[in-house]
């Protein structure tokens, strides 16, 4: 439905049954679909694609250049994926030619105020919470979420349902299953509630708890801990998704509570 006191451009390419509200601005290149509806005084800029049953709050900002001198004006895009919720204010960046691509997933609720940069990777089910800032070229997995006003350092990668508590730094890689929290950040365990929400079972939740009591228990290093749980531990899913993020870490996983 266009609404007349709004701006769309001629090239823009909005399903018919977008609704738009008054005063939002849509750029040429921008592709939204089936059954979203942008609110009042959302800007979506050159480069975005937004997908279907979308709704995105008055305020916000999709597809702005990104924050990073490196960029000259190449050809790039933000991708919001279905189903995806887009609170006040919040901003996600359209990619550099680093990546090419900003995205997030589907199901994702990102709340208001909130920051995506460039190049990010958002996965499906995750959860922003208000005022987090996340800088470029960070990948944060499936139904991760990140507690209120969390600050995550460029390159980092935060696993699959993780759980990280809210004001919290991040510096480090947090692998997956696990809660984050305390300063400087650290292991807190794992994230059995949301574990059991998402249908784990209670042998699969003990396997993943024995193999983070090698990771931080134990006194090992992550070299002699990977080793020890490739060596003792049964083969699961979950064992080889663990021991491939920690070797795969570039800026290193977080350290255990001390």
């Amino acid at each position: 439905m266009k609404q007349p006191l709004a701006y769309i451009h001629p090239d823009a390419k909005i399903d018919p049954s977008v609704v738009i509200d008054p005063f939002v601005t849509i750029e040429r290149n921008v592709v939204i679909g089936a059954g979203t509806r942008i609110a009042s005084n959302v800007t979506i800029m050159e480069g975005s694609r937004i997908g279907k049953n979308c709704m995105i709050f008055p305020g916000a900002v999709i597809g702005a250049i990104p924050q990073d001198l490196k960029f000259v004006g190449e050809d790039t895009v933000a991708i919001i994926g279905d189903n995806t919720t887009i609170r006040e204010c919040v901003t996600v960046n359209r990619g550099t030619a680093s990546k090419g691509k900003t995205v997030v997933g589907s199901n994702c609720l990102i709340m208001a105020y909130s920051h995506i940069a460039h190049d990010c990777v958002v996965g499906d089910n995750v959860i922003i919470a208000n005022a987090s800032q996340i800088a470029g070229e960070v990948q944060i997995d499936n139904y991760a979420v990140i507690g209120g006003g969390t600050l995550v350092h460029q390159f980092c990668h935060i696993g699959p349902h993780v759980m990280i508590q809210g004001g919290a730094l991040v510096n480090k890689d947090i692998p997956p299953y696990v809660k984050a929290a305390r300063e400087p950040i650290s292991y807190a365990g794992i994230n059995s509630i949301g574990l059991r929400r998402r249908n784990f079972t209670n042998e699969q939740i003990r396997d993943i708890q024995d193999i983070y009591r090698y990771l931080y228990l134990s006194g090992y290093n992550n070299s002699d801990a990977v080793e020890r749980i490739e060596a003792e531990l049964p083969a699961t899913k979950e064992r080889d998704e663990i021991i491939l993020f920690v070797r795969e870490s570039k800026r290193g996983i977080i350290k255990g509570y001390i």
